[in-house]
C-alpha cells in the first residue's frame, strides 16, 4: 500500500486542518440527530455522586451495568436520582466502589491528578507497536488510490462504545472492508451505533463459533476492544491470534492498559480517576468533564493512524504485528499538555458545514462529517443487519 506520508498528502492532511471540522467530529454525539431529535445519551445511573468522604463516578448506560449497580446499592429499578443521591451520601467512596465493582458494575473514585504516574505513562509510546511473528509475508497489498487508500484491506471489528468504533469507522472511510461483530443478546444502544457505524457492515456472531476463526483467517486486521482477560477466555488474545493467524495486524484498545487485564472502563471513568474531572471542576469542589469524549476519540484516531503505518510496514517486511493503546495512556498525554487558566469562550460552529445526513432502517440520521478533508462517510447499516461474512 502507499506510504503513510503519501496517504496523508492524498487526503489533504499536509494542509492546515479545519479546527471547526475536528471539533465537531470530536463531539459527534452532540451533533447526532435521529429523526430530528437528539437522543438520550446518558442513563441516570451514570454520573458523579457525593459520598460521605468524597466523590465517585458511575457508568450505567448499558442495561447489565445498571442492573449490577442496583444490586450493589439494593435499590429498585424505578429509583429516582434524588434517592440515589441519598444512598451515596450514607457511606464512603471506597465502600461504594468496592460494592459496585464487586457485582460487575462500573464505578471509580474521583482523584486529583498524579503527576508521577502520568510522567511514567508518558515514558511509553502513545501506541505501542510490536512485531510478534515473523511469518505471514504473503499479505494483501493495495494499489495506491487517493480515494480509497485502504481498498482491499479486510478489518474485523470486535469493539464497542466509542474508541474502537471511531478507529474502525476511520478505516472504513479510507476504503477498508470493515465487518463489525457483536455477541448475540448484548445490543448496542441505537444512537451509539448511528454515531460510529459509518461505512461498516454489522453482524451478530458468538466469538466461540467456528465461523469466527474462518473470518480471522481471511482478515488483514482485527481491532479488539474487550477487556484483555475476556479476550483470553474467548481464545482471542493477541498471542493466540498471532499463533493461529500469521500475518494478522492485531490492534488492541483498553481503558486502563494491558497491565490491568480484568478492569473495565469508559472515557468518563478514566477522566474521573486520572484527575481530569477535578481539573475541569466548575467551582473547585464539584468534578467536571471535558467538552468532548476526547480520550475515546483520540485513542480511536491514533490507533487508526498506527494501523495504516503497520499495514505499510507489513507490505514491505511481512510479519504479524501487535498494536495497543489505552484511554489512560491518552489521558496522561493530555495531562502533560499546556493548560490555560480559564477556558476559552465557546464559539458557535455552523454545523451545516460539518455534518451529513443518511436514511438508515427508516430513520433520518444527521451525524458529524469526517475530520479528514475530501472524504465523506458512507451510511451506517442497521445494527446486526448483515451476515457474518466478507464481501
Amino acid at each position: 500500500m502507499a506510504s503513510v506520508e503519501a496517504v496523508l498528502r492524498s487526503v489533504g492532511l499536509d494542509r492546515h486542518p479545519d479546527a471547526d471540522r475536528i471539533a465537531t467530529a470530536y463531539r459527534s454525539d452532540r451533533v447526532l440527530r435521529v429523526d430530528g431529535r437528539a437522543p438520550q445519551v446518558w442513563s441516570h445511573y451514570s454520573g458523579f455522586w457525593r459520598a460521605a468522604d468524597g466523590w465517585l463516578r458511575t457508568h450505567g448506560n448499558y442495561p447489565h451495568h445498571a442492573r449490577a449497580l442496583r444490586r450493589a446499592l439494593d435499590v429498585p429499578a424505578e429509583v429516582s436520582t434524588d434517592d440515589l443521591r441519598a444512598v451515596f451520601a450514607a457511606a464512603s467512596v471506597r465502600e461504594f466502589v468496592e460494592r459496585i465493582t464487586g457485582t460487575g458494575g462500573l464505578a471509580v473514585a474521583v482523584h486529583p491528578e498524579d503527576r508521577a504516574e502520568d510522567a511514567m505513562l508518558r515514558g511509553r509510546p502513545l501506541v505501542e507497536i510490536t512485531r510478534i511473528g515473523a511469518r505471514g509475508s504473503e499479505c494483501a497489498t493495495t494499489r495506491p488510490d487517493p480515494d480509497a487508500p485502504l481498498r482491499g484491506i479486510r478489518v474485523l471489528d470486535l469493539t464497542r462504545v466509542i474508541a474502537g468504533p471511531v478507529c474502525t469507522r476511520t478505516l472504513a472511510l479510507l476504503g477498508a472492508d470493515v465487518l463489525r461483530l457483536d455477541p448475540p443478546g448484548l445490543p448496542e444502544p441505537e444512537w451509539q451505533h448511528f454515531d460510529t457505524g459509518h461505512g461498516k457492515r454489522s453482524a451478530l456472531l458468538d466469538a466461540r463459533s467456528p465461523q469466527m476463526s474462518a473470518l480471522l483467517t481471511e482478515a488483514d486486521v482485527v481491532v479488539l476492544g474487550y477487556r484483555p482477560a475476556a479476550l483470553e477466555r474467548l481464545d482471542l488474545s493477541p498471542v493466540t491470534l498471532a499463533e493461529r493467524h500469521p500475518g494478522l495486524v492485531i490492534a488492541q484498545l483498553s481503558a486502563w492498559g494491558l497491565e490491568h487485564p480484568d478492569r473495565a472502563g469508559f472515557d468518563s471513568l478514566v477522566q474521573a480517576e486520572s484527575g481530569i474531572a477535578m481539573i475541569e471542576s466548575p467551582d473547585g469542589e464539584r468534578p467536571g468533564v471535558l467538552p468532548a469524549q476526547a480520550l475515546d476519540h483520540s485513542a480511536g484516531y491514533l490507533l487508526a493512524a498506527a494501523i495504516c503505518e503497520v499495514l505499510a510496514r507489513r507490505a514491505r517486511e511481512g510479519g504479524t504485528w501487535h498494536l495497543s493503546t489505552s484511554l489512560r495512556r491518552v489521558a496522561a498525554e493530555l495531562l502533560g499538555m499546556p493548560r490555560r487558566d480559564r477556558p476559552l469562550p465557546e464559539r458557535e460552529i455552523d454545523l451545516s458545514l460539518h455534518s451529513q445526513e443518511f436514511t438508515v432502517d427508516g430513520h433520518t440520521i444527521a451525524t458529524a462529517a469526517p475530520a479528514l478533508p475530501g472524504f465523506s462517510f458512507a451510511a451506517p447499516r442497521a445494527w446486526g443487519a448483515d451476515r457474518p461474512r466478507w464481501r
